[in-house]
């Protein structure tokens, strides 16, 4: 067993952005991890319709 290590997991979000309005979808988090509690997020991204990594940060999270 690795005492760190990097862990990607993917979930589903709501998300909102001016121009498309709500829309959900599926955001990855790269994480670094200490005997397999979270430390650290690293990068969160996620990717549209098309293909395309986005930033997540240019969508604001939908409350």
């Amino acid at each position: 067993m690795k005492i760190i290590y990097i862990k990607r997991e993917t979930r589903y979000e709501k998300r909102y952005s001016i121009k498309m309005g709500e829309l959900t979808t599926r955001v990855t988090y790269v994480r670094k991890c200490l005997f397999g509690m979270p430390i650290k997020t690293l990068h969160k991204y996620r990717e549209t319709y098309y293909g395309e990594v986005k930033d997540s940060s240019d969508c604001m999270l939908f409350v």
